[in-house]
């Protein structure tokens, strides 16, 4: 179509690109007194968020990330039942990681409720796990949350943030870091939403480099297919203190839930990075 009225782009200047999606209508708007949240209905791809007009979520293929930023931490971890979320406000996140039988409590905690509240209104199916007793929801400010948390007293922190600007530019540092590997216990592990594999390599290895400042030693990053991000492919970043990242494979392969994208297959396969990519993190 030659009329862009009822399309919306977002061009992403950091990987000198862009992507659009034919829009029918908007459905919603609010400025919070942090960013200003949108939700757009489209034509193939649901509903839409955006955050000061970057994509934030689909409900045709948010799956893909919320499974991948959960899935993967706590089939690896050997019985993870204590786990933080930072950031997180869509909900989709806390709903994968609360499929987990073994999970006893897991706490989201995202500066901006009006994200959840949009959540809740046009994505409800992310939501349906926040009032389950395990969940904990707080409104608050992630950094100092983690720089409060007791020491030793968390299995997985799992970082479901934005790019590192604004609100959560905070979030992708050694100091935020140090108070991760404070609160995790000896065997934990932090998972943090690392980005564009293909053309954002050199923020992948900044981050892993101020992880390792803040005493992480072991890293990997498995890249995933997310269509609404930039060039189409994105990552997350997986780190320890000690310990490996061979995972649960039998309880991957038998687990009691669905899911769309995860399997251990396809775990296995992530874990072993493309060739560009390897050779790129190598420390």
């Amino acid at each position: 179509m030659n009329d862009n009225t009822n399309w919306h782009y977002e061009n992403f200047d950091p990987t000198g690109s862009a992507i659009g999606y034919r829009i029918t209508r908007k459905l919603d708007e609010v400025q919070s007194p942090f960013q200003k949240i949108e939700i757009y209905e489209s034509t193939d791809w649901g509903n839409l968020m955006l955050i000061d007009g970057a994509m934030m979520l689909t409900t045709k293929d948010n799956f893909l990330y919320h499974e991948m930023m959960s899935h993967p931490a706590l089939f690896t971890h050997d019985a993870p039942k204590r786990v933080v979320i930072i950031g997180g406000g869509d909900c989709g996140t806390l709903r994968e990681v609360l499929r987990h039988p073994g999970v006893e409590s897991a706490t989201q905690c995202d500066i901006d409720e009006q994200v959840t509240r949009m959540a809740e209104k046009w994505f409800p199916e992310l939501c349906e796990s926040n009032g389950d007793p395990r969940a904990e929801l707080l409104f608050d400010d992630g950094v100092a949350y983690m720089a409060n948390c007791p020491a030793g007293s968390v299995d997985i922190v799992i970082v479901d943030s934005t790019d590192p600007v604004g609100p959560a530019e905070g979030l992708f540092n050694k100091a935020f870091y140090e108070s991760c590997s404070r609160a995790l216990k000896d065997d934990g592990i932090l998972v943090q939403q690392s980005e564009s594999p293909l053309m954002l390599v050199e923020l992948i290895r900044e981050m892993r480099g101020e992880m390792g400042k803040a005493g992480f030693t072991r890293f990997a990053t498995l890249p995933f297919p997310q269509p609404c991000y930039p060039t189409g492919w994105w990552s997350c970043t997986l780190a320890r203190k000690s310990g490996g990242f061979a995972f649960r494979e039998d309880a991957a392969r038998e687990r009691g839930f669905a899911t769309r994208y995860y399997t251990a297959e396809a775990h296995a396969a992530a874990l072993v990075p493309p060739p560009f990519l390897a050779e790129a993190l190598e420390d």
